[in-house]
C-alpha cells in the first residue's frame, strides 16, 4: 500500500479522482493541512486501497457544519461532524437557528467513527504582553471560520473561563484556516486558535522562525465552564516543550472534545458495514508516527457521544468486535 501521508504531503490524496470501481463515495473535509482532515483523508485511502468495489472521493476545504447539510440532503456520503454541532443541528440552534430543515435533516446522518480533536490552542508570539486568555480585551484573534463549530467551541470556552465577549471585548477576523494561519504568520492577528494533537503542523511551521506561547485562562472553574464543557467536550492540557521555539514553562489548561466520520443514514447498511471494518482491519497499514494515528482507538471511535446514533452498518461492526457504544 503507498504511505497515505506522503500522499496527503504531496497533494495526492484530496481531490485524487476515483478509479473505475462499482460505487464512488464522496467525503468532504475540511482544510487538508488540518489534523483531522489527514485523519480522514488517511481512512478514505485504506477503505479504497483495500475494499474491493467501493472508492472514496475527499474534497478538503469549507466547514463541516455546511458538510453535514450537504450529506443529509444526499449531495455527500461522508464529512466531519460532531457531539454538540450534531446536537446543534437536530436542535436547529446556533449556526443552524436559520436553517429551518435542519432538525428533519439530521435525521438522515449517522455516524461511522469518532476520533479525538485534539485540545484547542491559543496561541501568540512568545513576545507578546497577553500571557493569559483574560488579557485579550482588545485583541484581534482568529478563532476559526465564522459559522464553524471550531468557531463557536472557541468563543464559548473564552466567555466561559474569561467573560470575554467576541464582538464586544476583543475581534474576531472573518477567514478560512488557511487565510486566519497566513494572517498569525504575517503578524496581522494577536491571537491564533487551532485544536489538533501535538505536535501540529502549522505550529511545528511557525516555530522554525519564531517563537510561541499558548495561553490559559486564568481559573477553568465554575459553573459557566460546566456548562459549556457539557458532557460531550473535556479539559485538556498542553504540556511544555512539544515545540522548539515554545515559551511556556509548565502545562496550559485547555480543552477537547470529539469528532467523527458522520455518514448519510440512508446509506444502505452493508456498504457501511464494509468500509468500516476494511478501515479497522487495515488499520496496521497506518505507518505513520504522528500523534492522531496513535490516538485511533475501536472503543473510542463507538463510543455514545451526544444525540448522533450509530449507522446500523456501523453499529454492526462495532458489535462484532465488542465495542458496542456505550
Amino acid at each position: 500500500m503507498r504511505n497515505v501521508l506522503t500522499g496527503l504531503a504531496a497533494g495526492l490524496v484530496l481531490g485524487t479522482a476515483a478509479q473505475a470501481d462499482d460505487m464512488t463515495l464522496k467525503m468532504a473535509t475540511i482544510a487538508p493541512s488540518l489534523g483531522q482532515a489527514v485523519t480522514m483523508a488517511t481512512f478514505a485511502n485504506v477503505v479504497t486501497d483495500n475494499l474491493d468495489g467501493v472508492s472514496i472521493e475527499v474534497s478538503g476545504g469549507g466547514a463541516a457544519t455546511l458538510h453535514m447539510m450537504e450529506v443529509a440532503r444526499g449531495n455527500l456520503d461522508l464529512s466531519m461532524t460532531s457531539p454538540v454541532v450534531y446536537n446543534l443541528m437536530a436542535g436547529g440552534k446556533a449556526m443552524y437557528a436559520k436553517q429551518a430543515d435542519a432538525p428533519e435533516l439530521a435525521k438522515n446522518l449517522s455516524l461511522l467513527m469518532w476520533f479525538p480533536y485534539g485540545e484547542y490552542h491559543f496561541a501568540v508570539r512568545a513576545d507578546s504582553d497577553i500571557e493569559v486568555l483574560d488579557d485579550i480585551e482588545g485583541a484581534s484573534v482568529f478563532l476559526g471560520p465564522q459559522g464553524g463549530g471550531a468557531y463557536n467551541a472557541a468563543r464559548g470556552w473564552i466567555e466561559a473561563t474569561t467573560g470575554l465577549v467576541v464582538g464586544e471585548d476583543y475581534d474576531a477576523i472573518k477567514a478560512n484556516w488557511q487565510t486566519g494561519f497566513q494572517a498569525f504568520m504575517d503578524g496581522k492577528v494577536d491571537v491564533y486558535v487551532n485544536g489538533c494533537l501535538d505536535p501540529c503542523g502549522n505550529f511545528i511551521q511557525f516555530t522554525e522562525t519564531e517563537d510561541i506561547r499558548f495561553l490559559g485562562p486564568e481559573s477553568d472553574q465554575g459553573e459557566a465552564v460546566e456548562k459549556f464543557l457539557g458532557q460531550w467536550r473535556y479539559r485538556g492540557e498542553i504540556a511544555p516543550g512539544l515545540y522548539e521555539g515554545q515559551k511556556n514553562e509548565s502545562s496550559v489548561i485547555s480543552f477537547d472534545t470529539a469528532v467523527g466520520i458522520g455518514v448519510r443514514s440512508d446509506l444502505d447498511e452493508e456498504t457501511v458495514y464494509q468500509i468500516t471494518k476494511t478501515f479497522w482491519d487495515n488499520i496496521d497499514q497506518v505507518t505513520s508516527d504522528a500523534p492522531w494515528a496513535k490516538a485511533l482507538d475501536v472503543g473510542f471511535a463507538a463510543s455514545k457521544r451526544g444525540l448522533i446514533e450509530l449507522h446500523p452498518g456501523a453499529a454492526r461492526y462495532y458489535n462484532e468486535v465488542g465495542a458496542t457504544g456505550g
